[in-house]
Formats: structure tokens, sequence, C-alpha cells
């Protein structure tokens, strides 16, 4: 018997998970992170962690999910934590989809969603963006049927950057009712400066059939310990927390949450400078490239096509790493005002022309 027999056959033309590309000495302005290091407290909270590395963590996530309730102004039962939001995703897909049911999502949108969908044995449907590269949230309500059972909207939307407003969402909401899951993705809210874009938890957090979904891998700067939150109805909260794996929170992951979510005001700055940076990136990308979308994440996309990946290869040889996504367009991250006047001056040469 082949290895091939021995997993599912419709995996075989499954994409994997592209990460974006380190290198020694290079800029990564390929993955989404904070370029300014951790927060204060927070490798002092891991070293004390790793002195009971031998213990196993708190399953319930008793103190992290307290601190969270707090900060939120929700019940504690309405919060479930995971390795990041990603596998909250995929949470969400086990406690609503049996195989056949339809995972709905724009497309393109953040990449490891047709592998939950496929993994859980769901069917994808993808609605194109629409000509601006935002969800086209219309068309995502028209595609709905009776065997949607969960929705994802990427709120900021990576790749593109683009955000949804409050009354297209209102009309969305409206138009999907309350038999199906709609999870607000929104990874990148604390970098949102569009006082159009809603707080999903703010507009929509008392719906039973919304999830707010967050991270502390962005803002947070926890990007290397994968700590991601979700907040709902506590009937899907608990349930999600039933099918968690066991201790996937690690005991420096909660450690170093309790330490970072202490340190607000500095987060907040932080996520300031990007937003500033973000601003002139964005201002001088849109020289060489006219369609490039306002962002409202810690990142810009460029829609460069065809030219996607030549400038990726042109920025990677002057020490810059990018995210290609092929044929389509290029994420780029904002670092530090270094990091970014060094991919500038590659984009002037490598666009220019």
């Amino acid at each position: 018997m082949s290895s091939s027999q021995l997993t599912r056959p419709d995996l075989d033309q499954l994409p994997s998970y592209v990460p974006g590309r380190s290198a020694p000495g290079a800029i990564k302005l390929a993955s989404n992170e904070v370029p300014y290091g951790p927060l204060p407290g927070v490798v002092e909270a891991i070293t004390q962690a790793a002195a009971n590395a031998h213990r196993y963590p708190d399953m319930g996530v008793v103190a992290l999910r307290e601190t969270l309730a707090e900060r939120y102004g929700v019940g504690v039962d309405r919060i479930a934590t995971g390795c990041g939001s990603v596998a909250l995703t995929e949470h969400l897909a086990r406690v609503t989809c049996l195989p056949g049911d339809e995972i709905l999502y724009s497309w393109r949108a953040f990449e490891a969603y047709p592998i939950i969908a496929a993994a859980t044995g769901a069917t994808s449907v993808k609605v194109p963006n629409d000509a601006g590269h935002r969800h086209d949230l219309a068309a995502m309500a028209a595609a709905v049927t009776d065997r949607t059972r969960m929705i994802l909207v990427c709120n900021p939307n990576n790749p593109t950057g683009t955000a949804a407003r409050r009354a297209e969402l209102d009309e969305f909401l409206a138009a999907v009712g309350e038999g199906v899951l709609v999870v607000l993705d929104e990874a990148y809210r604390e970098f949102v400066t569009d006082p159009d874009v809603p707080d999903g938890l703010a507009a929509y957090g008392d719906r039973p059939n919304v999830v707010i979904l967050r991270t502390l891998s962005k803002a947070w700067g926890l990007a290397g310990l994968r700590v991601g939150f979700l907040i709902a109805a506590p009937e899907v909260a608990g349930t999600v927390r039933k099918v968690v794996t066991p201790f996937s929170t690690s005991a420096a992951a909660q450690a170093a949450a309790l330490a970072a979510l202490a340190a607000p005001e500095e987060m907040r700055r932080r996520c300031d400078l990007v937003i500033a940076e973000r601003g002139r990136v964005f201002e001088a990308i849109r020289k060489l490239v006219p369609d490039v979308p306002a962002a409202q994440s810690n990142f810009v996309w460029l829609p460069l096509g065809e030219r996607s990946v030549p400038f990726a290869t042109a920025c990677a040889a002057g020490g810059v790493l990018v995210r290609p996504f092929p044929d389509e367009g290029v994420r780029v991250t904002i670092g530090t005002p270094e990091e970014n006047d060094t991919l500038l001056a590659l984009a002037e040469d490598a666009l220019s022309s």
C-alpha cells in the first residue's frame, strides 16, 4: 500500500501554509510582526515560567481569561484561548461543521482559511474581493445557503489591509440572520484608525451568532508564543473550550500574555509608531503603485499581479524580505523607519522603470 493511501486523498492538492521567509541579516518584512521587541516584563515572566517547565500549565487558562474578561468587559465564560487566533478558527470550524457543510469567506483573505475548511471536511465558498481589494459583503450575504455554517470576515483583511465599515457590516449581519455563525477575525484591530471601521466587540458582541477573534501575536508582541482568544456567547465559547487541544496555551505563553496585557500604554505607543510609518510608506508606495489600497493593518498590499514575484526577488536581493502572493500581489509589513527606508529605496528601483 502506498503512503498516499494512508491519508485523505482530498488533501493531496491542498496548498501548505506559507510563512514569511527569514534569513540571517535580512530585514524581515514578510510576516506581520511588530518590530520593537517584547513588551516590558514579558521576558522576565517567560524566564520565571521556565523554572516550572516540568509542570503542565493551567489547562483552564484561568488567570489569563479573567484578565481578558476584565479588560474587555465581558464574562469570563465568554472567553476561550488557544494557540493563536488561527487555532481558534480551526476549533470553531470543528464545532460548527460536519463534512459537506460550507464555510464562506472572501478571497483573497487569510491563507489559512481554505486549509482549515478542507481539514474539517467542509466546503470552501470563496467570494472574490471587490475591485478595491475589499470584502464584497453583499455578494457574501447572497452566497449563503442552507449548508452555510460559518462565515469568516477578516477585518482588517489579511493580506490586503482593507477593512469593512459599520454600515455595510450592519447590512451584512441583517441579511445573514442569526442562523449562521459569523466570525469577525480582528487580529489587527489595534492598528485601525478609520472611525467608520467598528470595534466588532463593541458593535456586535451581544449577538449570539457573532464571534470576535483577537490575537496577542501582533500589537501585543507575542508572535513567537502564539496566544489568541475569542469572545463569544457562553455556549459557543464553552463548546470551543471542550475541543481545544489540552494544555495548548503553554505556561510561558500564559505568563507572557499576562505581562504584556499589563503594559497597555506601551503597546499603544508602539502601535502608534507603526501607524505613523504605515502612512508614510503608503504615500511613498502609492506614487509607484497607484492602486495600492489604504491599509488599516500593520502592513500594506501592493497589487502587482505578475510582477509580484520579481518584485519580491528584487527586494530579497537588496536584503529585504517581503511576502509575495504569485500573480496577485505583495504584502509588506511595516518595520522600523530605517527598515522602511531601505524597502522604499528598493521599491523605487524595482517599480519606477
